[in-house]
């Protein structure tokens, strides 16, 4: 039977820490060889699509300025349809890049491959308006009138100008001024513009039609991408939401203003989830089932529930303070490399802001250690109305890890310790909680900037950048 909301919490009941994790350089090395690998993948398919252009004569038949203009223009249009499927594949939250970017950095990669595919889009346009003017006799409005009558280029037409929107709406200050949800119903129309784009490349581009082997790769890359995309985004939340029941159990309030919602369900130790990973949470109610939001699971992988601990911070986020317990829930993921798969060394740091502590208290929780290996740090405003403190004062306890406890208003703008009357930089504090920082994996979890103090002290301190993990909920 479901507990009703704002439930008594349940016991504070620990999973097993991990027995054995392997440590060591070598590992940060091999990551860095599948990213080699990975990004060597991705060039090497422009340079596929260039050398296709070239075998077929595209520089052949240059013999004036039309000519040129539509060599260009062929050229740009089959560079920025190869970035834009590698674009999309990025955010497409496939497994076997998050394992090696995590979600934050692999959305980073998709933002910076906006513009240059934007760019290389509009001067396709430009050049094939531009040469078919010229060898029409025709000013370019005219000729532009002429080509959209031809459905397909009407279409590829729309397509231009839903990329332009999106990428305006990615751009920094836009984002700022838009709240999630209407990012997201943006950026869905991406996948309109891909595939409203493609009728005019397969049936009036010289360089796919007719021809084998450019035929093959194109129709294996459009595939590929879309099956990925289909069976990551659509197919596998479904089908886990169906294997795994999942519902809400109990809501519990953790502080005025963050809250636990349990979930319950059926198998939950194939979920597959590990301590300090996200899930898209997906309530499926009237007004939130079509918006998922991240959220880290609070709590280490066990076989009893799943649970995510909330703050109230706008959007979505405050209706799901008083989430009905049965309501039905999908997730998505599990996502990130937050996790003790990052780990390299035997002393660990983990540094927690607000609601950054749920990632940080499943891994306080699963983490390999002897006694004195963990330190945490958890800095809040009000120790008497900070979640999961009591939590984690037991785990600490219990495991033997090093905790400290930072409360009250920041000592300046740049710092993220509170204020101190010894006026001490940063790096000099976080060395005296945690004299072993520069030998230690460090772990940071809180609001961006924040994160970004902590890693600069962190930096200042002796640890080396790859030692240190944070991740963004990037969007």
């Amino acid at each position: 039977m479901f507990q009703i909301a704002e439930a008594t919490k349940p016991a504070l009941v620990l999973s097993k820490p991990t027995s054995r994790v392997r440590l060591g350089y070598a590992k940060y090395l091999k990551l860095k060889r599948g990213q080699d690998l990975i990004e060597a993948l991705a060039w090497l398919s422009v340079v596929a699509v260039t050398a296709m252009f070239l075998v077929h004569g595209g520089l052949n038949n240059i013999t004036d300025a039309a000519s040129a203009l539509g060599a260009f223009s062929r050229l740009s249009s089959l560079v920025a349809t190869d970035l834009l499927l590698i674009h999309m594949l990025l955010v497409a939250r496939v497994p076997w890049i998050d394992k090696y970017y995590g979600h934050d950095k692999s959305t980073i990669a998709h933002k910076k491959l906006g513009k240059p595919i934007l760019y290389l889009v509009i001067a396709h346009f430009a050049a094939s308006l531009t040469q078919f003017a010229i060898n029409e006799s025709k000013n370019l409005w005219d000729e532009f009138i002429s080509l959209i009558s031809i459905f397909e280029l009407l279409l590829a037409t729309a397509s231009l100008a839903l990329m332009i929107l999106v990428v305006i709406t990615s751009i920094k200050i836009a984002r700022r001024k838009l709240s999630y949800e209407t990012w997201f119903i943006v950026h869905l129309v991406s996948y309109v513009a891909v595939g409203i784009a493609v009728p005019h490349m397969f049936t009036m581009g010289s360089d796919i039609a007719g021809k084998a082997i450019p035929t093959i790769y194109w129709v294996s890359l459009y595939a590929f991408v879309v099956f990925n995309i289909v069976w990551y985004r659509v197919l596998v939340p479904i089908v886990r939401g169906l294997r795994h029941n999942l519902r809400v159990q109990s809501v519990v309030r953790e502080s005025s203003d963050s809250v636990s919602i349990y979930l319950s369900g059926t198998q939950l130790d194939k979920l597959g989830g590990q301590a300090g990973q996200f899930y898209l949470f997906r309530p499926l109610t009237p007004k939130q089932w079509w918006r998922p939001h991240p959220f880290s699971i609070s709590a280490a992988p066990n076989s009893n529930f799943v649970r995510f601990t909330i703050g109230a911070r706008g959007d979505d986020t405050a209706l799901l303070q008083s989430i009905k317990p049965g309501t039905r829930v999908m997730l998505e993921g599990p996502y990130g490399v937050f996790t003790e798969e990052r780990r390299t060394r035997e002393r660990v740091l983990l540094i927690a802001s607000g609601i950054g502590i749920p990632p940080v208290r499943a891994l306080a929780e699963s983490m390999a250690s002897r006694p004195g290996d963990l330190t945490v740090i958890y800095r809040v405003r009000n120790a008497e109305d900070a979640a999961l403190l009591d939590e984690i004062r037991e785990i600490a306890r219990l495991r033997q890890i090093n905790l400290h406890v930072v409360e009250g208003r920041r000592g300046s703008d740049a710092s993220w310790l509170n204020w101190d009357y010894r006026n001490l930089p940063d790096q000099s504090r976080l060395i005296e909680m945690a004299p072993w920082v520069s030998e230690s994996d460090v772990y940071i979890c809180g609001p961006l900037e924040w994160t970004k103090s902590v890693e600069h002290a962190v930096k200042r301190a002796g640890t080396p950048e790859h030692q240190i993990h944070s991740e963004e909920y990037a969007w």
